[in-house]
């Protein structure tokens, strides 16, 4: 992929795909909801394309130098583009590409600051996050906030983790900090009970793919950088931080990246913020950044992602779909697909598709899926012969594959997610398998097929017309 950063992405979706961009070129509020407003005006119609806002104000209510680019992820054809692939990849094809790509692990490139764009403006003692367009999102939100990549590196191993984290404007050099209890939370503990600072560098813009490797279900120790690499096509450029130096390098392509220090034991309130199950992440105390640093290019573009929305739920879907089918494969090799729909909002519901071979698969499919990603909830498995990226189909097989006394299992305290509003605990939920797979060694009714020759040999484009059908219901 020759494209290394945001601008470039989007002025390939500006040449080639036209559709899929969209712009604002009046003046809006980030932070008096005029961003998320405009996308959920367009989502009420049906429509989700990339907006750019080109006259964004920022915390001051002065004109922002930074464009804003939100819903760059609510579809999976554009997020198929972002890797490089046609639209027409976006189901299956878009799964098993980050499969593939996800085991290729390419080592990063460490460049000079000098010859990294994102260190074209460098700022640290004169930092002021108010010059940024940050979006408030949703009503109840306590502030602006930037919900993007975080990047930490663990002090044992060396490794990179990256997350998309969601961190509450607090102040011109302060923002909150919320985790749940996975690999970052890990990293911070350990720095903490060090009685160290924990380096951190939330990287806001870079091209879409940096963002979706970010967002994988790796296993904690490997390095993030690589997958993201992956991603990309090539080697992530990376380059020292302007607060930390080697110890902490960070993405030389990048539009924006804000550096800081997470100090060890100190906690603030924090929330509640619009969370991607659609809710409210509740008010907690959590922890706090203190900016350090600010670097960014010439041309920079602000990002923002909308939570809660297509956007995030598509961002979550198919990289754990892809991280999945690899974890699955190596057990149960008849693995087919794997589907995580926007319908439990990317995370929660994992639609699973496999040609048994034996009773059994179908529920050891289930098991690693559910042991691999705390996210999934409740897991579907169905036979090969159904398409789990139609979500009808899956429901059909539930209706006529199931027994529920038979073919449903429920796992209890086990833990979930802590943005998980149905969650009676605050960590501790329950897991629920259904396995929609025809039994082996019995008698099975077939399903209702219209015979191949006759779908191959019969036209309607032009039995009826491509526009008429165009324009049907």
């Amino acid at each position: 992929m020759s494209e290394t950063g945001l601008r470039a992405f989007l002025g390939r979706l500006e040449r080639d795909h036209p559709e899929h961009i969209v712009h604002v070129a009046e003046a809006v509020d980030p932070a008096r909801f005029d961003v998320t407003a405009v996308l959920k005006h367009l989502e009420l119609r049906r429509k989700f394309p990339l907006v750019v806002f080109d006259r964004p104000l920022d915390l001051r209510g002065r004109p922002s130098a930074f464009p804003v680019a939100a819903n760059v992820y609510a579809t999976r054809a554009r997020c198929a583009l972002a890797l490089g692939l046609d639209a027409a990849d976006a189901d299956l094809g878009l799964s098993l590409e980050y499969a593939r790509r996800e085991a290729l692990r390419i080592p990063p490139t460490v460049v000079d600051r000098a010859d990294a764009p994102v260190a074209e403006s460098t700022r640290t003692d004169d930092v002021d996050l108010r010059t940024f367009p940050i979006v408030r999102q949703h009503e109840m939100d306590a502030a602006p906030y930037i919900d993007m990549t975080a990047v930490m590196r663990d002090p044992d191993t060396g490794a990179y983790n990256c997350a998309f984290l969601r961190n509450m404007y607090k102040g011109p050099r302060t923002l909150g900090l919320h985790m749940s209890p996975r690999q970052s939370w890990q990293i911070a503990r350990k720095h903490e009970e060090r009685g160290e600072a924990t380096p951190i560098a939330i990287v806001v813009s870079h091209h879409p793919a940096f963002h979706i490797g970010a967002l994988n279900v790796a296993p904690f120790g490997s390095d993030d950088y690589e997958l993201i690499g992956a991603m990309m096509g090539g080697s992530l450029r990376l380059t020292p931080s302007a607060t930390w130096g080697d110890r902490l390098l960070i993405p030389a392509d990048a539009d924006v990246v804000i550096e800081g220090r997470i100090p060890a034991g100190v906690r603030e309130v924090e929330g509640p913020f619009g969370e991607f199950p659609g809710t409210y992440g509740p008010q907690r105390v959590r922890w706090v950044i203190e900016v350090t640093a600010v670097q960014h290019r010439h041309d920079a573009v602000w990002q923002a992602v909308f939570s809660g929305h297509p956007d995030t739920w598509v961002l979550g879907s198919f990289p754990k779909e892809g991280s999945l089918f690899n974890r699955i494969k190596g057990v149960v090799p008849s693995v087919r697909a794997v589907h995580l729909p926007t319908s439990g909002v990317g995370r929660f519901h994992c639609y699973i598709s496999i040609d048994k071979r034996v009773n059994g698969e179908s529920k050891q499919a289930a098991l690693i899926a559910l042991g691999e990603c705390d996210f999934v909830k409740h897991v579907f498995v169905v036979d090969a012969d159904v398409d789990v990226f139609r979500e009808e189909e899956v429901l059909w097989a539930v209706a006529t594959r199931v027994q529920a006394d038979e073919d449903v299992d429920v796992i209890r305290n086990v833990k979930g997610n802590t943005l998980d509003p149905s969650q009676r605990d605050d960590i501790m939920g329950a897991k629920m398998i259904v396995d929609a797979t025809k039994p082996l060694g019995r008698p099975v009714e077939a399903r209702i097929e219209v015979p191949a020759e006759a779908m191959a040999r019969i036209d309607v484009d032009r039995l009826i017309g491509r526009d008429r059908l165009e324009r049907s219901v």
